[in-house]
């Protein structure tokens, strides 16, 4: 599958801020096609309690209903104090609307729940990607450590990145340009080892 000039590949979602800032990544590359470009409007199952569980879970079910290559991802945010949470729950920590302020609310709650004077705040952030080219399955996944803030910080950005400051900064993701994040950022590391992976099998595709 190609637009004539680039392979294409099927990216298993339909959340806009994903689809856009993996495309920044992957550049002109790839031609990255949404779930709704091919007509896929399916509620996908995810009941794996990992990320490479559910991140597998939607690309197969991709590739057996719709026959494509494609690739999927899942993306947690763990935080020590809260033994790990959000973690899978990340995307619906308040409830199943997916709603980005609400889940910050409440994990800034939580931890203002277990906070003490030698109360951690330590989190890292991890991005799990599932490929499934022909009949092969490769996982990648990439992690970035940092700390949660006590307040939000920053316009840009979606889901905990106001909260969220990478050791190697000294902004929070919601602070940093598109580029800035996705050069330090886990789904940044993530893709990079898909589209290196990916390179040797571009003569095939």
């Amino acid at each position: 599958m190609t637009d004539n000039i680039r392979p294409t590949l099927v990216f298993a979602t339909n959340n806009a801020h994903k689809l856009q800032e993996l495309r920044q990544i992957v550049g002109e590359r790839w031609h990255i096609v949404s779930l709704a470009e091919i007509g896929c409007h399916d509620d996908i199952p995810e009941t794996s309690d990992t990320l490479q569980g559910n991140a597998l879970q939607k690309a197969r079910y991709i590739k057996e209903h719709y026959g494509y290559d494609c690739f999927a991802d899942d993306t947690g945010l763990m935080v020590d104090a809260l033994g790990g949470e959000p973690g899978v729950y990340s995307a619906r920590y308040a409830g199943p609307g997916h709603d980005s302020v609400a889940n910050m609310r409440l994990l800034l709650e939580c931890l203002r729940e277990v906070s003490g004077e030698n109360t951690s705040r330590a989190a890292h952030f991890s991005t799990v990607i599932a490929l499934i080219v022909g009949d092969e399955e490769t996982v990648f996944e990439g992690r970035v450590d940092g700390v949660i803030t006590d307040t939000p910080d920053g316009e840009g950005g979606f889901g905990y990145d106001p909260i969220f400051l990478p050791d190697e900064s000294d902004r929070t993701f919601a602070s940093m340009s598109a580029q800035e994040k996705n050069r330090i950022s886990h789904r940044g590391r993530a893709t990079a080892k898909l589209l290196a992976y990916l390179e040797g099998l571009r003569p095939q595709l």
